[in-house]
């Protein structure tokens, strides 16, 4: 059985974690509420670009543009968004599997990894990773989705993959967050389906020009708001983790207290025994 003193250094650690992580609960619920911000302040700008996009497309007969180009699938990539750091509770692992399945024993799918997480996952399992990006993946930039929505148009249109795939954490609330996976490149579906425009436009110069600026602006829109998803998905079950983790440490005190009470009520009782045999010895 442990000692008292045993016991009291554990209590003293248990209570310095549970104010390590009380503050990264903290931190987290004040990025979280900015980040969420962003998130849906982005949503109305990816509509309505989608809505144009929608209604130039409606407009050409015969759309012709390297990000339409639809193809006999050789080569698939996989854009995953992770995070950089842990701690965030099944955060990463739960975004794991939802791309392992799609790449588990397939030649053909390369990986594209933000974060390092995704990064070192992959690589400890023998991936092929074609490229890594970490650094960004907490407070993403509109820059960082146009250097990714560049390196995947460009790899796109140079033949290298034949269809990409992103996958990111879609936030719902900071204790909902579900790993989705959208097809990112080639735009087919782009004015198909029962999808009408709202709007009347009209195009200067044409319609096919407008189409072309439009496709790569439309990329990067998804990719930027798909990182500022995963950026509040991984703040929220941060945020959630720790909670937890501050709960459960706090519960860990009460019970160590209560046994270093037992202990200390039991080292008395012997104490008074002892003292009282040894007095019953004297007589």
């Amino acid at each position: 059985m442990a000692s008292a003193r045993d016991i009291r250094r554990r209590i003293k650690s248990v209570k310095n974690i549970q104010q390590i992580t009380k503050a990264m609960k903290m931190v987290a619920a004040a990025r979280l509420r900015r980040a969420q911000e962003r998130a849906i302040a982005s949503k109305p700008y990816t509509d309505k670009i989608k809505e144009v996009l929608t209604s130039v497309a409606a407009n050409i007969r015969d759309a012709s543009h390297p990000l339409l180009e639809v193809r006999e699938v050789k080569q698939t990539a996989y854009l995953v968004l992770s995070a950089d750091k842990g701690l965030a509770g099944a955060y990463s692992s739960n975004l794991m599997k939802e791309v392992l399945p799609q790449v588990r024993g397939r030649d053909n799918a390369k990986l594209v990894t933000v974060g390092r997480k995704a990064r070192d996952y992959f690589k400890r399992r023998g991936y092929t990773i074609d490229g890594e990006y970490t650094g960004f993946t907490e407070k993403p930039s509109f820059q960082d989705a146009v250097m990714l929505a560049q390196l995947m148009a460009e790899k796109f249109a140079a033949g290298e993959y034949d269809e990409i795939y992103l996958v990111y954490t879609h936030f719902y609330s900071p204790i909902n967050q579900k790993p989705t996976t959208i097809k990112l490149l080639p735009l087919a579906g782009i004015g198909e389906g029962d999808q009408t425009p709202q709007t009347e436009y009209l195009f200067e110069p044409s319609a096919a020009e407008v189409l072309g600026l439009l496709l790569p602006r439309y990329l990067e829109t998804v990719i930027y708001g798909a990182l500022l998803q995963a950026a509040a998905s991984e703040l929220g079950a941060r945020m959630t983790a720790m909670g937890s983790a501050t709960d459960n440490a706090q519960e860990l005190i009460s019970k160590l207290t209560l046994n270093y009470n037992k202990v200390r009520q039991a080292t008395i009782t012997r104490e008074i025994s002892e003292i009282v045999g040894g007095a019953e010895a004297l007589k």
